[in-house]
């Protein structure tokens, strides 16, 4: 028996693959197969089942192309819903792959067809669960993602989470190790633990949903303080439960490459979205004008899933060898229109003479000298409403970096205004600069370091808290 977790840092995502005698599975594949593909030729193994532990949100799976590239069964478990061909499995059904065996468990709770899959050894034995969405380690997942047509409510689906748990989970042995589809970092659940694997036991001991003395504890405790999912969530589930476009046509759209010539005559639509994914120390220093940063060194597909239309076209502008990545990771939450890239990127726009834009860095203590002197000058603090309630700069406002890409976010702003933007390390505030630069609000300085460096010189800035919102 042979069991690799395939985990995605940028999407805090764990994938498997699991094998016996020359038979595989794959457990919540992403849209990208190679490596599943590539796994399984290297061990001599032939791809027989693809198990989904129900319609991810959080990004497009690749059961479809996976399917269509070895033959392999898409098994989903009871109470599934979709057009798609797919084996649907009902509670209890047993699967063989090789001389190991896998279990479906209809666990619902985080949505109505979620599943976890008990795998059984050689000897019959209960060895590993993959839970999917439904049990993490420290965490349970969020019981508020009811699809369209379903007249649930967030307390419906976690009293059907803890009757699953319940049912389900608690009576499996102590050492039957847990794989779930997430870790840290994860929007699937309200705050995940960092490792990627545990037991049932350490999870019986330890996590705080599973702790809760009646079902009316777990429902309160595990709805309390769950911030609102992002919004491309039901976009990737309506695309896992209707179909898309395979990942090689899509690859090959965005990787047309364009001179400047052609980039600039794509541009010129309004509606088109020019997406720079160049590291942002080097962004800030020159770009196309109307570019939206998004940096490839951060969770790049999760903002922007949440922070693009799915509606308008893209266009790239990456670092030399970084378009192929860039296209796929897109396309993993769902981002199907490319009009190709810039093809030399920002380098060759600035040879050729083009007008580039930028965004002025300054260093923390520049702004607490700043301060005292300029009427004009306003703060932008773009983290969230929890970390500026922590602690933030008395002058600041706080925008999220999500609420500032909503329509009014930028109502008040005046073009005679000093805007000074940070957030916790950086990362976030260039992309809030892009985004209010292309809202044609210019006098933008992106404080480099962000909180991290303004709260080491604490002494010169006058720092409060948001009581009301720590309670």
């Amino acid at each position: 028996m042979f069991i690799k977790q395939l985990y995605t840092g940028c999407l805090s995502e764990a994938a498997y693959y699991i094998e016996s005698d020359g038979e595989a599975a794959v457990i919540d594949p992403l849209r990208d197969i190679d490596e599943y593909l590539e796994l399984a030729q290297q061990r001599n193994a032939k791809i027989k089942y693809i198990f989904e532990t129900h319609f991810h949100a959080d990004f497009v799976s690749g059961h479809i192309d996976l399917s269509e590239a070895t033959g392999a069964t898409i098994v989903y478990g009871p109470d599934t819903v979709t057009k798609l061909p797919v084996h649907i499995a009902k509670d209890g059904e047993t699967f063989s792959i090789g001389k190991i065996s896998i279990e479906v468990l209809h666990t619902p709770g985080h949505t109505l067809e979620s599943s976890c899959f008990l795998l059984k050894d050689e000897n019959k034995k209960d060895h590993a669960i993959f839970t999917g969405d439904t049990l993490f380690v420290g965490d349970v997942g969020r019981p508020d993602l009811a699809q369209k047509g379903e007249e649930l409510t967030m307390s419906d689906l976690a009293a059907m989470m803890y009757e699953s748990i319940q049912n389900k989970i608690m009576p499996l042995a102590d050492d039957i190790i847990l794989y779930p589809a997430h870790g840290a970092g994860s929007s699937c659940g309200k705050n995940l633990g960092p490792e990627t694997f545990s037991t049932i036991g350490e999870q019986k001991q330890t996590n705080y949903a599973l702790l809760q003395n009646s079902k009316d504890d777990f429902i309160k405790a595990v709805t309390e303080g769950l911030e609102a999912p992002p919004q491309y969530f039901p976009i990737n589930a309506k695309i896992n439960k209707e179909g898309y476009e395979s990942i090689a046509a899509i690859t090959e759209k965005g990787l047309q490459p364009l001179t400047v010539d052609q980039f600039k005559s794509k541009i010129k639509n309004e509606n088109i979205i020019i997406l720079d994914t160049r590291n942002g120390n080097v962004f800030v220093d020159g770009f196309v004008p109307g570019s939206i940063f998004i940096g490839l060194e951060g969770r790049f597909a999760e903002w922007a899933g949440s922070l693009l239309s799915f509606d308008k076209p893209i266009v790239l502008v990456t670092e030399q060898e970084k378009e192929k990545e860039t296209v796929v990771r897109l396309a993993r939450v769902g981002f199907e229109k490319f009009d190709g890239f810039l093809q030399g990127g920002f380098e060759a726009w600035k040879a050729a003479g083009e007008k580039i834009d930028l965004i002025i860095n300054v260093e923390a203590d520049e702004l607490a000298m700043d301060i005292p002197f300029d009427e004009n000058l306003v703060i932008i603090d773009v983290r969230k409403e929890t970390e500026f309630a922590d602690g933030h700069i008395k002058q600041a406002i706080n925008i999220p970096l999500l609420e500032l890409n909503d329509p009014g976010s930028m109502a008040n702003f005046d073009d005679h205004q000093n805007i000074y933007v940070h957030c916790a390390g950086g990362y976030r505030s260039v992309i809030s600069s892009s985004l209010i630069k292309k809202e044609g609000f210019h006098n933008i300085r992106n404080v480099d370091g962000g909180w991290n460096k303004i709260i080491e010189l604490k002494d010169k800035f006058e720092i409060e808290k948001s009581k009301e919102v720590l309670n």
